[in-house]
């Protein structure tokens, strides 16, 4: 049976043992970051789960079924957060699933397929500039060169990172998850607002929309302020300014499908009052749920700093730092989700993800659903952030009826 109160004391937990200043603070491989991660071992242990953690620190809790040849039903999420964000981004993924199978356990639930609980780790790209890492790691889709190519903003590479928590960063090229897995689960709160201004209590996921994130240097003379003429300025910041803006037009024009672009990051350089800018970075992402329109509105965000710059009499460089593909979720799995929803009898609506996600890394290999509940106001990476306990519950009624059926032999995806 699903208990509110021992799920509610998790949270309590999670937020208590990692809120560090202001809102929660478990930035990917941090010690907030592996204490959150010590806890949900600890209840993945509690639940009689057995623990596995790979190279990058992936948490992988397994509830053994009656079959262990068969493959198996992987759910999960993350639980490192963003600087300044809440307690439920990831989190409820991840708790979430150790409730449910904690449910099937009390039960006495019998179940075929081994069920996989896992804890990916370094999802936020808050720390790194990519996000997702963990899951690329068990897919294979990190190389060497990509961890010591991404470093946080005091230089120390995700190798280095790695190598701080005793993991093994050497063997990332052959950490890819070889275990066979029959289906993906992720549950997450919405992040935005269409549920709640819907009224709906569950929305399910039809699609991920995907980043390409990049950085753009530009560079121009960081000279005198008082001593330079308007006239014989190379203003970094201007051009970037200009630059900054452009972005959001471009993706303004793009409305169907939609694509929205982000400007993140600004480091200004010398950053004195009295010196003309002479270089600034910015952190670019670009998102959409279509490849296609994505990839249009980078390309002419491109030639719209290539003209900026050449007007301004500016140069710059782009650091390609992600570009993830937008994926479709698994008809079957949008099936099973929405028979759960029906027999727990709420509101619900299909809906695409914005957002990426974890989920969006299986999504090419196996059949990967994926389940939202509101989030207040829409609000998410922010220390406001807040799901109402009664959604979660929810949530974790649907998934454990999602689990209990896929875990069973006769359910085929198809």
């Amino acid at each position: 049976m699903i208990q509110k109160e021992r799920l509610a004391k998790d949270f309590e937990a999670m937020a208590r043992l990692t809120n560090v200043g202001d809102g929660i603070n478990r930035l990917a491989f941090t010690d907030a970051d592996w204490a959150g991660r010590q806890y949900i071992v600890d209840r993945m242990i509690d639940a009689g789960l057995t623990v596995e953690a790979d190279g990058f620190g992936n948490v992988i809790g397994y509830k053994a079924g009656k079959n262990p040849d068969l493959p198996v039903v992987m759910v999960g999420s993350h639980t490192d957060s963003v600087p300044n964000g809440g307690n439920y981004d990831g989190v409820v993924g991840v708790l979430s699933a150790i409730e449910a199978v904690r449910s099937m356990t009390e039960d006495n639930v019998e179940h075929d397929h081994t069920i996989a609980v896992v804890d990916f780790m370094c999802e936020e790209s808050s720390r790194f500039g990519a996000a997702t890492l963990g899951s690329k790691a068990m897919r294979g889709e990190l190389t060497l060169d990509d961890l010591h190519r991404l470093v946080d903003k005091k230089g120390i590479s995700i190798y280095e990172a790695l190598q701080s928590r005793n993991l093994n960063p050497d063997g990332i090229e052959t950490m890819e998850y070889t275990r066979p897995v029959k289906a993906f689960t992720e549950i997450h709160i919405e992040q935005g607002k269409v549920l709640e201004h819907e009224q709906k209590k569950i929305g399910i996921v039809t699609g991920i929309a995907a980043p390409e994130r990049f950085y753009v240097t530009i560079r121009g003379n960081a000279d005198h302020s008082g001593a330079t003429p308007m006239n014989l300025r190379h203003d970094a910041l201007c051009g970037a300014s200009k630059i900054i803006l452009g972005i959001e037009e471009i993706a303004f024009m793009q409305e169907e499908p939609p694509v929205v672009g982000t400007v993140g990051v600004v480091e200004v350089v010398p950053g004195a009052m009295n010196v003309i800018p002479g270089a600034v970075k910015l952190g670019v992402d670009i998102r959409s749920i279509s490849k296609v329109a994505r990839d249009s509105v980078v390309t002419l965000i491109k030639e719209f700093i290539d003209v900026i710059c050449e007007k301004r009499g500016l140069s710059y460089t782009i650091e390609p730092i992600a570009q993830d593909h937008p994926v479709a979720m698994h008809p079957a799995m949008i099936r099973e989700i929405e028979g759960a929803v029906k027999a727990v009898d709420v509101e619900y609506m299909t809906m695409p993800s914005g957002a990426g996600h974890d989920a969006m890394h299986w999504a090419d290999v196996v059949p990967t659903g994926m389940i939202f509940i509101p989030c207040r106001e829409g609000i998410s990476h922010n220390p406001a952030e807040f799901a109402d306990m009664a959604d979660i519950i929810t949530g974790v009624k649907v998934l454990d009826t999602v689990l209990r059926k896929l875990s069973l032999e006769t359910t085929k995806l198809v």
